[in-house]
Parts: C-alpha cells; structure tokens; sequence
C-alpha cells in the first residue's frame, strides 16, 4: 500500500512537471513557422495476423507512443490480431524510412503470444538503426491495436497515450498507461490498472464477480464504477491528496471506520466479498449503480 501510494504521488509529480512546459511551449512557437510549414503527409498500413492462443494462455502488448487499444474477448482457441499503423512526414522518402522502423512486430510461444511496438521512440532499438536522420526521431505517429483473445487470457498490456478498451476478459489484467480514457467491461479475473493521466470506467455487468478482485489507480483523473443491483463485494476508495468521493449507489453500507467520506471510503456492496481498491492522486471516485 505504502509502495502504491509513492507510485501515484511520484507519477502526479511527473505529471504536474511536465504537462505545463509543454503547453508552454506550444503557445510560444513561432506563428510564422505554423504558417510556412507545408502540411504533411500520411500513410496508414494495416496488419492482421491470426496466432494459436490456448485456455489459460498470456498476451503481452507493448503499446506505442500514441493510439488505441481494444482487447475483447471471443470463443476462439487463438489470438487475432490487427494493428493500424499511421506515419507522417514530409516526403515520400522520409515515410520509407520511418516505416523500417515504426513498426509491429509479433512473437509467439505456445502458451504466450507477445506483441512489441518498435520505433523512435525507443532508444535502445534505435541504436540498433544506424544512419537514421535524427530530424525524423520526433515526428508524431501511432498505432491502433483491435485483439480479440479467448476469455480465459492473461493481460499484460503497457500503454502510451490513447482510448483503451478491454472486454470480457476473465484472466488476470496488468494494464498501466501514461494517459487515457480506459473503459473495462468485465465479469471476474484478477485487475491491476495503473493510469497516471486520464480516466477509469470500470462496468460490471454481473452480480457476482468470478474469482480474483480489482485495483486501479489514478494519479490524476477520475474512476467510475458502476455496479449492477444485488452486486456482492468489499470496496475500499481514497483520495490521496485533492478531489472527492461520490457514492450514488443505495446499495452500499459502512464495512468498518470511517465508513464513506469524502477522502476515504470502507464500504460494503451486499453480501461482500471479493475485494476492489480504487485509489486517485488528485480528481473523483465515483460509485454508482448500474442503469
């Protein structure tokens, strides 16, 4: 707990750092620089592959910088794959280049398919690269990933900036991002979800989570959770430095002290049992019943 709170301040830190140099920096560009400058151009490739993935097995995904990430959940005993790749750059030639690159690349054994995101933005591969002009290192470029995956899965998802999205998983979930809208539309598995920047919508469509339990954190940002009527389980929230707590859900009663305040929540959904722990930096925990 100690470690997670350090975690979530020293990532609030970064942030807070970070977030106004840039916008700083944004405003005071040269306006005759934006206005000269030709715009750019654009390439999109699309890849698809098909891996065998059995009951029980793991999928690792290495994001890129930028772009979406949906995982959902099919009947198939394998992984489908398709990752969009979108370039920009100023010629032709610049777009070959980048496109040796930044790129995907899938590697496989027989329990555990892994997916790496290869490009600029990782140092130590491009050492690898030689002669690659370093005026081309700092353009902008992305990748959406669409993966569905049998339902007994292990994630272990590690994210850059963009949606994410993971759908009727019930393995166990390791999924940390720099900053996003995450939407999880889960039934039972094991979550730990670590965002430093954005927001967390949690859906449980079933009364009764199936095995394991659930932890996300926020550095700064929101969590929502909305929990179906008749829902069983032991809910812990706090607020480490500003924001609040706000519990619409008739359903919920004091576990032990302090009960539900506004920086701290020891709650009780039902019956209880499995256990979720929701933590925030700086922003909003929301707890409310499903429509």
């Amino acid at each position: 707990m100690r470690f997670m709170k350090l975690f979530l301040v020293a990532a609030l830190l970064l942030v807070t750092l970070l977030v106004p140099a840039a916008d700083f920096n944004a405003k005071h560009q040269k306006k005759t620089t934006e206005v000269n400058k030709p715009a750019q151009l654009v390439r999109t490739t699309v890849r698809h592959e098909r891996r065998r993935l059995p009951y029980g097995g793991t999928l690792t995904l290495v994001g890129a910088p930028a772009g979406s990430i949906t995982i959902e959940a099919w009947s198939n005993s394998e992984v489908d794959i398709t990752a969009e790749v979108q370039l920009k750059a100023d010629t032709e030639q610049d777009l070959d280049r980048l496109a040796l690159v930044n790129n995907v690349v899938v590697d496989d054994e027989p329990n555990h398919v892994r997916i790496f995101t290869t490009g600029t933005h990782d140092k130590s591969f491009m050492k690898q690269v030689k002669k690659f002009p370093k005026t081309l290192l700092g353009l902008p470029w992305k990748v959406d990933y669409r993966i569905r995956v049998p339902v007994a899965t292990d994630l272990d998802v590690n994210a850059g900036r963009g949606p994410i999205t993971i759908k009727g998983i019930e393995g166990t979930i390791q999924l940390s991002a720099a900053e996003s809208e995450t939407n999880l539309n889960l039934s039972g598995g094991t979550v730990n979800a670590t965002i430093a920047l954005g927001k967390v919508t949690l859906v449980i469509p079933v009364k009764s989570w199936r095995r394991g339990g659930v932890n996300i954190r926020v550095a700064v940002g929101e969590v929502n959770v909305e929990l179906p009527p008749g829902f069983a389980a032991d809910l812990d929230g706090e607020i480490l430095r500003s924001g609040q707590i706000v519990n619409t859900h008739d359903g919920l009663e004091v576990r032990e002290k302090p009960g539900i305040t506004p920086r701290l929540m020891k709650a009780r959904a039902g019956a209880g049992g499995t256990w979720f722990r929701f933590t925030v930096g700086d922003g909003t925990i929301n707890i409310k019943k499903t429509p």
